[in-house]
């Protein structure tokens, strides 16, 4: 099923559950860009269950005849949110789902007193990088990213 921009579809937004794992780890697999962000201790089902547990009201899925169609992670340590995955599939990409996601995602995080959130997208991500820009949120030239893995079975990235 190919969907056409303009063309009107019926979809839901519902917070997220363990039990969709499967068809949110599919969705993720469907573009290279989301399948080179994950790793095999954060997203795996346990990592996912771990998350979902701390951040239960701040997840969403976008469904259309019980399919996963798109599918946003945030959460939050009581003063800055983060984005940790959002992701929309390709069939039906510019029909706002992502605007959506996101809009739900920042109320109920706004909901929870916070008043900040923040994104990692790929530098060479553009239709991404673009998408951000447009919902407002800047790019910081002036901090550097960094990370450390604490367990050798997650990558620390180029």
């Amino acid at each position: 099923m190919i969907q056409r921009k303009n063309e009107k579809m019926e979809y839901s937004i519902r917070k997220v559950t363990i039990e969709d794992y499967d068809a949110i780890y599919e969705l993720w697999n469907t573009t290279e860009q989301s399948r080179r962000a994950l790793n095999p201790v954060d997203d795996s089902r346990t990592g996912i269950e771990r998350y979902l547990k701390r951040n239960p009201d701040t997840c969403f899925a976008a469904v259309t005849d019980g399919r996963i169609i798109g599918v946003i992670l945030t959460g939050h340590d009581g003063r800055r949110a983060i984005v940790h995955h959002l992701c929309v599939h390709p069939e039906f990409r510019r029909m706002s789902i992502a605007e959506r996601l996101l809009s739900k995602a920042e109320e109920a995080l706004k909901g929870e007193g916070i008043e900040k959130v923040f994104g990692l997208v790929f530098k060479d991500n553009e239709p991404a990088n673009a998408f951000w820009e447009k919902q407002g949120y800047s790019l910081r030239t002036n901090l550097n990213y960094r990370n450390k893995s604490l367990n050798t079975d997650i990558p620390t990235g180029e």
